[in-house]
């Protein structure tokens, strides 16, 4: 049986070496299809086109096999770079509970 939920807490900037850092973590969440794999991004003040890259890896793959990934609570300077990036729409971003 496959988790209904995992979640990651981000806790740096995902950008430059730190999302090296990040990928084999968030991949590993991403490779037990949960229904939802959350990526908590309210402690992060920054990302990076390789960070969005990476999102968007795991939303391909978690949508393979049914799944989805949620951003959650991503900070004011995140989520312009996800309109910048044009993927705000593509990506689900949620709130901060």
């Amino acid at each position: 049986m496959h988790p209904q939920e995992t979640t990651v807490v981000v806790t740096e900037a995902l950008d430059g070496a730190a999302v090296e850092r990040w990928r084999p973590r968030l991949s590993a969440a991403a490779a037990l299809r949960p229904a939802r794999l959350v990526v908590d991004l309210r402690r992060s003040p920054r990302i990076d086109a390789a960070a969005i890259g990476l999102l968007l890896q795991l939303h391909r793959d978690l949508m393979r096999t049914d799944g989805r990934l949620t951003l959650r609570a991503p900070v004011d300077r995140v989520r312009r770079m996800l309109g910048l990036a044009r993927v705000d729409h593509v990506l689900e971003v949620e709130e901060a509970r």
